[in-house]
């Protein structure tokens, strides 16, 4: 049980995973160790959840229509232009508010989430969201206590801030320089924005000195680096941050692949296990399938290891990673990503687990947020644009025998910020 050193509500929506992983990490601030989904927790009226559902089943029917060759790929860009981040250069006033924030306030002046506010008033902490929405009801509804809101991407939209941003009392926790000054193109005042970093799990991370990333870290390089290219280039630096490298790695080299909350991308999940069926089979690699809550995304891949011939292997070097609940969920992929040496995703918030000492292959972008994270993982030399798949045994063993892979999980654990959860607290 971690020591509370303040209190606060911690509030993320269930549109996804993103919002709610990120939420994770500091729920245990909340009066009862647990965050709560603005759209869906005891009580909501139903108007409210209505407003909520609508927008959750749209987005999860875009991000799965636009697998479709033409015509999903065209309705998702039409769709995108919405929630689309502008162009950085040149820097000038971004303030005014877009059509989809105006409509945003619309139905917040009509009520919508003032029950929220009002369950949440009476016992009045600070609040966190890690979704702008609810922060912008906690505003409007004269929450008497700090709002802040957790940013989970590397750059953001203009819905992120409120109407009038130039007299908003909301706080932003910021994940990176850009977003610092992103905000402040959008008009939050300077003072009411801490660059944070993301809010990763403890217990992939551990205390302030990081012991059990280190550790992990550690053991991920030997598998990363097998001809030592890049530790015999590098010795110093890496001694430097991780102390000696242990003798053998206490587990094979494994690949995990992360489906989004939409479970837009499985067919690529199954692409990469039928492509690494002999090296599953053999034992000589590993490979764990992230599929998340959907059963139906969880029977599909059981359907395709029955098919492939995988059954013998499923719990051991092949597994599938879900959960009844969200919870469930995250605990069971952080304990994963312990014994994970390659995170294949597209760019979402996974994209900050890079600072564990993660590498990341890098799946197709699916919206304009990610298409700026993806950026960043490059900009930072922690991410790797995926190569076909059907040759992946080939581009795989290059970036392993050149050290590539063991680089990008250093550049990653030095270069991106791996202590938001405690730089949050310490706010607190």
């Amino acid at each position: 049980m971690v020591k509370k050193s303040s209190e606060a509500w911690v509030v993320a929506v269930s549109m996804g995973y993103g919002h709610q992983r990120t939420a994770y990490p500091l729920e245990h601030l909340s009066p009862d160790g647990r965050f709560i989904n603005a759209n869906d927790y005891e009580g909501i009226p139903q108007r409210d959840k209505h407003i909520w559902e609508s927008s959750r089943r749209f987005y999860e029917f875009i991000s799965n229509f636009k697998r479709l060759p033409v015509l999903g790929s065209l309705t998702f860009r039409l769709f995108d232009r919405f929630q689309k981040i502008l162009n950085f250069y040149p820097k000038r006033n971004l303030s005014e508010p877009t059509l989809v924030l105006k409509q945003i306030y619309r139905l917040i002046k009509g009520g919508w989430g003032k029950h929220l506010i009002e369950t949440l008033k009476r016992k009045p902490i600070p609040l966190i969201t890690t979704f702008p929405t609810p922060a912008f009801m906690a505003e409007f509804f004269n929450y008497p206590n700090d709002i802040y809101c957790t940013i989970a991407d590397t750059d953001i939209a203009r819905t992120w801030a409120p109407l009038e941003p130039n007299k908003s009392r909301i706080k932003y926790l910021a994940t990176t320089e850009r977003v610092v000054e992103r905000l402040q193109l959008y008009g939050i005042k300077k003072e009411s924005i801490f660059l944070t970093g993301y809010p990763l799990p403890k217990e992939n991370v551990g205390l302030k000195n990081k012991e059990i990333a280190k550790t992990d870290l550690a053991h991920r390089l030997l598998n990363l680096d097998p001809k030592r290219k890049y530790y015999e280039g590098h010795q110093l630096l890496v001694e430097k941050y991780l102390g000696k490298l242990p003798t053998k790695s206490n587990h094979p080299l494994t690949i995990m692949f992360s489906i989004g909350g939409a479970g837009a991308q499985k067919e690529l999940g199954f692409k990469i296990m039928q492509n690494l069926k002999y090296q599953i089979k053999t034992g000589v690699m590993y490979f764990y399938l992230a599929s998340g809550v959907k059963r139906s995304v969880r029977d599909y891949f059981l359907d395709e290891v029955k098919a492939l011939g995988l059954e013998r292997n499923l719990g051991e070097g092949l597994k599938i990673i879900s959960g009844e609940n969200t919870r469930e969920y995250f605990k069971k992929f952080n304990e994963a990503l312990r014994t994970t040496d390659i995170l294949w995703t597209k760019p979402s918030e996974l994209s900050f687990y890079c600072a564990l000492g993660l590498p990341i292959v890098i799946a197709p972008p699916i919206g304009s947020q990610e298409d700026f994270n993806r950026e960043w993982l490059l900009s930072l030399g922690t991410g790797v644009d995926q190569e076909k798949p059907e040759y992946i045994k080939e581009w795989i063993s290059d970036y392993l025998e050149s050290g590539r892979f063991a680089e990008a999980a250093m550049e990653g654990f030095i270069e991106a910020e791996n202590l938001g959860t405690h730089n949050i607290e310490k706010l607190l």
